[in-house]
């Protein structure tokens, strides 16, 4: 292994480093994120319309077959806002959960050279 990969390895880890809320949400809103917090934001914007729309007529409307469509609309859309929301929290995990995996994959091709040597 080069020097780079066996001083990684050393490093003591350090948790409250690398996986803040304030880090996460700054990747999240950065250059290179730009256009997932734009999808992320404009679809969430759209349900949310959609949410306020559907209940706005729910409540004016005075047949039961629209209340019933506009209460499945606002159903729907709600779970919509959802969505966004759970995407874009995958979005925030998705650095560190990359970080993890390189630092498994180091460890394992520190392990095979290990393994190499004594054999």
């Amino acid at each position: 292994m080069n020097d780079d990969l066996k001083r990684m390895l050393d490093e003591p880890y350090d948790e409250s480093r690398e996986d803040t809320y304030r880090d996460m949400f700054c990747t999240f809103y950065s250059r290179k994120m730009r256009s997932t917090a734009i999808l992320v934001w404009g679809f969430g914007l759209l349900f949310f319309v959609g949410v306020v729309y559907s209940a706005v007529e729910f409540f004016g409307d005075t047949t039961v077959r629209d209340q019933i469509m506009y209460a499945a609309l606002f159903v729907s859309f709600w779970f919509g806002v959802g969505i966004m929301k759970v995407f874009a929290w995958e979005m925030l995990h998705r650095h560190s959960i990359k970080r993890e995996i390189k630092r498994v994959e180091l460890r394992i091709a520190e392990l095979t050279e290990t393994v190499k040597r004594q054999s």
